[in-house]
């Protein structure tokens, strides 16, 4: 089934994949490339997936994994998918307003709460 992981955790929530991330600072190129990998496998391994991930584990994260996101987002959005952000800090979501990436992430303040805009979409 499911690839065990260093960089996150999956888990089935109804029909949404719940991410955790096991590091708490996502900085080094390396792992922000194997974590994309791993999320990329995971949005082509089902049509019209629901992903949520959750960065209430995660206190600090580089540049280069916004990149990662973005192109995450698109791959999702090209396969009918949906992607919600749930728990992310306040000097993380910092950097999401001023990269006017909160307009393009749909984020939401917990995971509970991800989880019910999926049920009403």
């Amino acid at each position: 089934m499911e690839q065990p992981s260093s960089h996150v955790k999956i888990k089935r929530q109804g029909d949404v994949s719940v991410v955790q991330f096991a590091d708490r600072k996502i900085l080094e190129e390396l792992s922000i490339q194997e974590i994309g990998e791993e999320l990329k496998t995971l949005t082509e391994s089902e049509p019209k997936i629901k992903l949520l991930l959750d960065f209430g584990n995660v206190d600090h994260l580089a540049s280069a994994a916004l990149g990662m996101l973005i192109t995450l987002h698109k791959n999702v959005q090209q396969r009918n998918g949906a992607l919600k952000l749930a728990n992310i800090n306040k000097q993380i979501f910092q950097v999401f307003r001023i990269t006017r990436l909160d307009r393009v992430f749909e984020i939401h303040n917990t995971a509970d709460d991800a989880l019910s805009a999926f049920q009403k979409a």
